[in-house]
């Protein structure tokens, strides 16, 4: 849990004029501004001082400052333990020639119910055990419908044709075992019409800080919780899971991926973007915020906590949400992370034509020889 004390000093300190400390030690210099609280956050943010960049060039050196870094994200975090205890409710399955979709909830006294989904290939044996990936939805007012392929629900069909979305069922089509969750605030889990035409991410931020609570540890902790859940299927080999996710699943998958490492293999699907980007602009989306982040790195340093573990990236050449430079940016710094844990090899890139969407061209490949053709450790 995130003590407000620690929400309000990360606001305080990134959006006041008070002088931040560079990773040197050296105040920056001060730019002048017109006095606008945006351009005031832009000047603030452009000389945000991540101090834990990494700079090494060891295994030695990333070992370090892995551990000291994902010591500091938990922190700024809070909590993302799942619960030990819980029970499933099964409200519908539904068997078709090539999967079995199982809607379901997951529940644990004190934390809100997590919708989800679960999608079963079909021909298990008595006894098979198979690799499972949890497949982790974007923006949208969907949710999981479009990653499990739900074309019986409005506007599914134009979704998944405009994104490629339903990932989750291509997975299941490939033998995987799938989970889909339901994140904060999408899909189910947010009352439309209730927001009055505000982001329900930003309302949804602001509301839980008056809780000392945040929406993207929320998210982590219920992304950990579907793990836990396939683990105990007795159709997963409870060593073989894998994550993928588009958008701002991408960003949640890049998240997971680094706090928790029964992850063996990551797909990051559009979200090569960097804080200190976003955020320069009116950027609203609270679901991504972690606050005091830019006093210690980006989400490129917190990208490179995946490593040395198989990551590929997906960056489309018409995706408007990438931003060329920044985009660069994220690449160098995962590269020298890799490179110092000498696992340049586990860096991939699908640099494909086409926006904002998912491709799978290295990603199935890739989770196919991790989890599929590979003895489990």
């Amino acid at each position: 849990m995130v003590s407000i004390r620690c929400v309000f000093r990360a606001v305080i300190i990134i959006c006041s004029c008070f002088p931040l400390i560079d990773a040197s030690g050296q105040q920056p210099p001060q730019r002048a501004t017109s006095g606008t609280v945006h351009a005031d956050i832009r000047s603030v943010l452009a000389a945000a001082p991540l101090k834990l960049q990494f700079r090494g060039k060891t295994r030695s050196e990333f070992q370090l400052w892995r551990s000291e870094f994902l010591a500091e994200l938990q922190t700024m975090l809070g909590s993302s333990e799942p619960p030990v205890e819980y029970r499933v409710s099964v409200k519908e399955r539904v068997v078709f020639p090539d999967h079995e979709r199982i809607e379901l909830d997951l529940i644990s006294v004190g934390l809100p119910v997590l919708p989800m989904y679960l999608l079963v290939p079909p021909g298990l044996q008595k006894g098979e055990k198979r690799p499972a990936v949890l497949a982790v939805h974007g923006h949208g007012e969907f949710g999981a419908d479009a990653v499990v392929g739900r074309t019986d629900r409005d506007g599914i069909k134009r979704a998944i044709a405009s994104a490629n979305y339903d990932y989750g069922l291509q997975f299941v089509r490939r033998g995987y075992v799938v989970a889909a969750p339901h994140l904060v605030p999408f899909g189910p889990r947010v009352e439309r019409g209730a927001y009055r035409g505000n982001d329900p991410c930003a309302v949804t931020f602001v509301r839980m800080q008056a809780l000392g609570r945040l929406p993207i540890t929320e998210n982590l902790r219920d992304l950990r919780w579907c793990l836990s859940f396939l683990q105990s299927r007795t159709e997963v080999d409870p060593l073989r899971l894998g994550c993928a996710g588009l958008s701002y699943g991408g960003r949640m998958t890049m998240l997971v991926s680094a706090v928790d490492e029964r992850i063996r293999v990551a797909a990051v699907s559009g979200a090569m973007n960097l804080m200190q980007e976003r955020f320069s602009g009116r950027h609203s989306c609270g679901s991504q915020m972690i606050p005091g982040l830019l006093l210690q790195g980006d989400y490129s340093e917190v990208g490179s906590l995946i490593a040395p573990r198989p990551c590929v990236w997906e960056t489309g050449s018409k995706d408007s949400l990438i931003v060329p430079g920044w985009e660069d940016r994220f690449r160098e710094r995962l590269e020298r992370a890799y490179t110092a844990a000498d696992a340049e090899a586990n860096l991939n890139y699908d640099r494909f034509d086409g926006g904002h969407r998912w491709n799978g061209a290295v990603a199935f490949p890739l989770f196919d020889e991790v989890l599929q053709h590979t003895p489990t450790p």
